[in-house]
Formats: structure tokens, C-alpha cells, sequence
């Protein structure tokens, strides 16, 4: 049975990035996009509650939605497509998602989605902006997707990956490592400006530089000029402090009331 793959992304449905991976599973696999109108980036897992979604057909067949990554995929799995996809794809972004970059990443939140429906999923970025040696990375990502295929990965199983691919020609590229996310220091300050009306305007700094990048880190591994490939998960708990907040919780618990003061 050929296997299904929904694709979406966070800069948009006519981005090279989307129609690069498009151009390299089409022939491996059913393929169906669905991807933001617009440029959707540092979206995360948002979905759009207080307005209505419309879907609308590109001529290239590719669908697009005026929300989210998150929405994209929302939609397609509750209502939008009468199958359910073997695997989500999301990408290619153009830039990194690594580090906390994951959380922000609106490449990881359509991948993410998928995965909360207890489907397969892969996020791929470039680490570089400006889409240099794209054909490259689509080879890259059609290579991982047919060795999840053969090494029989893809089934009932769900699970979540983050893949960074260096900027780099294919053979120059380097095997793919399995990292740790790394660090990044905090955000740039915010940038001021004045509107043509004299009202205050900001816009959120860049990226803050890398602070962990130790050996075992997906910047490492890139800087290395290797794949970098990092399972990620959903559970946010700090497992480790459970028992300090537990001793905690139970003095604050201990703690007379405002009612009863």
C-alpha cells in the first residue's frame, strides 16, 4: 500500500522551502499540502479559535489556509481529508529550528500537531536562510523518509523529530547525528520605531546568540556540517523537581488561608 504524507509549513504555501520537500516525496508516496496563506513563522502550536478558516485550491494543487501550521494540520486530520496520513512532513523552513528555537517554530507546531493525533511526524529546517542548496536538503529529507519507510518506522507508533540540514552541496553534507537540543542566550531587545501617525511601534529582536553549543548539541552537530536529528516530546513536566515542588507544595499547603486569617 503506498504510504500518505500530509506536508505543511510556516512560511507558506508557495514557499521553495514546501515545494522543494513536495518535489521530493511525490514520487515515494501519495502527497497532499496543506500550508498557511501567508508566512506563519514563530506560530508555534497557535490555532485560531475566534474566526473562521477558509481553504482554498492553488494552481498547483497545493491547499492553503488563511491560520496557522498548527490549523493546517488541525483541519486536515478532523475534517478537511477523508484519510488519515501515514505520516506528517513539515518544512522545509528556511532558517534553523534548534535549540529553544523549537518552541517558538511554527515548522515544529504543524509537526507537533500531527504528532497529537498519534501520527508520525518530521519537522525539517535549513540551518541558513535564503534557501541555498535547497535541492540539496530535499534530497536529504526524501533519503530520511525512505529509510523510515524501509526500517519500517512509519506505523501505529507516533513520534516527533526535529531535523536540521547544513546549507551545505549533498555530498558535502555529513551523516546525521541524534543531538540534544542546545541553548540560546535570551532574545535581542526589542526594536522601537515611530509610524508615519507618531505612534510607538515595536517589533521583537532577533534570535539571541547560541550559549550552549557543546559537543552532543544539534549546533554542534551542524556547525560540524553534519544532519542534526533530535525526538522531541510534549510533556513539559520537570520530572526531576517533582520531589523538591512536592515538599514544597505540601509546606505552601500547610500554610493558613486567607479565609481563615
Amino acid at each position: 500500500m503506498t504510504m500518505k504524507i500530509l506536508i505543511s509549513n510556516d512560511d507558506g504555501y508557495q514557499a521553495p522551502g514546501i515545494v522543494a520537500l513536495y518535489e521530493a516525496l511525490k514520487d515515494i508516496a501519495e502527497v497532499e499540502v496543506i500550508a498557511p496563506e501567508q508566512n506563519n513563522s514563530a506560530k508555534s502550536n497557535a490555532l485560531t479559535l475566534h474566526s473562521p478558516l477558509y481553504v482554498h485550491k492553488a494552481s498547483n494543487g497545493f491547499r492553503y489556509v488563511n491560520g496557522t501550521p498548527a490549523d493546517c494540520v488541525h483541519i486536515a486530520l478532523t475534517g478537511l481529508l477523508d484519510y488519515r496520513p501515514d505520516l506528517v512532513v513539515s518544512g522545509i523552513n528556511n532558517g534553523a529550528n534548534m535549540g529553544d528555537d523549537t518552541i517558538y517554530s511554527g515548522t515544529v507546531g504543524a509537526a507537533m500537531e500531527g504528532y497529537l493525533f498519534g501520527i508520525p511526524a518530521i519537522a525539517f529546517s535549513q540551518v541558513e536562510k535564503d534557501w541555498h542548496e535547497l535541492d540539496s536538503a530535499a534530497r536529504k529529507a526524501r533519503e530520511l523518509v525512505q529509510g523510515m519507510l524501509q526500517q519500517q518506522l512509519v506505523g501505529q507508533t507516533p513520534w516527533l523529530l526535529n531535523v536540521n540540514i547544513p546549507n551545505r552541496p549533498y555530498a558535502d553534507i555529513k551523516s546525521m547525528k541524534l543531538c540534544r537540543l542546545g541553548r540560546r542566550h535570551a532574545a535581542e531587545k526589542v526594536i522601537k520605531q515611530q509610524s508615519p501617525r507618531g505612534e510607538t511601534m515595536y517589533w521583537i529582536g532577533a534570535a539571541g546568540a547560541v550559549m550552549d553549543d557543546a559537543d552532543g548539541t544539534d549546533f554542534h552537530a551542524t556547525a560540524q556540517g553534519h544532519m542534526a536529528m533530535t525526538p522531541l516530546k510534549v510533556d513539559l513536566t520537570d520530572h526531576e523537581a517533582l520531589r523538591y515542588w512536592a515538599q514544597t507544595a505540601s509546606r505552601l499547603s500547610a500554610l493558613p488561608s486567607s479565609a481563615a486569617a
